[in-house]
Formats: C-alpha cells, sequence, structure tokens
C-alpha cells in the first residue's frame, strides 16, 4: 500500500517475479481502465451493476468509493473461490482502509503490511507524468487523489491499523530488495 505515485504497481509487478510464491490478489474497480493497464492484471474492471452484483452475492470482501470529478469509482477486494491463505500466500495493492477490512475478514496473523512511501514533491511529479500519457488527461483527479492520499495515509490512521514498517522507493531496486527480505523474515 501507498499514496498514488509512490511505485506500487512496479513493486507488486517485481515482487511477483522474485519466486517468492506469492500468487496476486487482483482487486475490482469501476474507475475506467488506464493505458497500459490490462484486465485482470491491476484489475478487474467492472461497473455498479458488476460491483452490486458481487455484493449481493457476499463476495465483496471491502470496498471504498471515492466521490471524484467524474463520479464514484469503487474499489474492491472479491473473496474468489479459489483464495486459501492456509495453503498459498497472496499479494493484494490496497489502502490502509483495506489492510483493516482485510485483517477483520482474515485475521490479523495473516495479513502483513507494507507500506511504500516517496517524498510528496517526488509523488506528485510521477503522477503529472503519468496522467500526461493518457489519452485525456485528468488533472482535476489527480490533484483530487493527491489531496486525498494525505488524509487516507495520515499518521494517525497508519497507528491505528498498527502499520509501523515502511519501505521507502528511492531507488527501486534498493526498495524491492529490501521488501523481498521483509517478506521472507515474517514468514
Amino acid at each position: 500500500m501507498g499514496k498514488s505515485s509512490t511505485g506500487k504497481d512496479t513493486i507488486y509487478r517485481e515482487l511477483l517475479k522474485k519466486g517468492l510464491g506469492l500468487t496476486p490478489i487482483v482487486p475490482y474497480t469501476t474507475r475506467p481502465i488506464r493505458i497500459g493497464e490490462v484486465e485482470g492484471r491491476e484489475y478487474h474492471f467492472t461497473d455498479e451493476a458488476g460491483y452490486h452484483k458481487l455484493l449481493e452475492a457476499g463476495k465483496v470482501i471491502e470496498a471504498r468509493a471515492y466521490d471524484t470529478v467524474h463520479g464514484i469509482w469503487r474499489y474492491f477486494t472479491v473473496a474468489e473461490d479459489s483464495l486459501d491463505l492456509e495453503k498459498q500466500d497472496y499479494c493484494l495493492i490496497g489502502t490502509v482502509e483495506a489492510y483493516v477490512n482485510l485483517k477483520k475478514y482474515f485475521g490479523d496473523a495473516k495479513i502483513c503490511p507494507i507500506l511504500i512511501d516517496i517524498d510528496d514533491g517526488e509523488r506528485l511529479q510521477r503522477a503529472l507524468t503519468r496522467e500526461r500519457k493518457q489519452k485525456q488527461p485528468k488533472y482535476e483527479e489527480l490533484c483530487r487523489r493527491f489531496l486525498a492520499d494525505c488524509q487516507d495515509f495520515a499518521e494517525e490512521k497508519l497507528a491505528i491499523a498498527g502499520i509501523q514498517k515502511r519501505f521507502y522507493n528511492h531507488k527501486l531496486s534498493d526498495c524491492i530488495a529490501e521488501i523481498e527480505s521483509y517478506i521472507e523474515a515474517v514468514r
């Protein structure tokens, strides 16, 4: 987990390649797909009706809704039939709120937080660079996300969630190596 543009997606993909035996949990979203994203890799893309169908079926483990400048965008985790924490270790990108709800669902001992951090100035520059690559850049939404992250990852929320360790993504390879060592140590 981490604020937007901290490198979560890149780190996540690299960790899955490392031979750590991690299986991805692909979250769902109702937001539009971005350039470079692939259905089933970063997210399962659905609509509001798809979300409600999964919710009514009792499959939604945790969900968050954001009132964006483009309407409500939902992000949520689904209890897939193949999900078995007794037999497999998983990796999932989420938020502090998602982490807290996943701990409630699976139990504290089953969930290990990995918080990616970086200087806000660098993060803003990365976000702007990424947004400029979109066919229709959504700068208002970039600003909303940036400001919302300050609240969503506030020190008080991190403390309440029990998240103490941070991994600083100043140099990608060093950050990944540190996380890899951490995963091996906490198993």
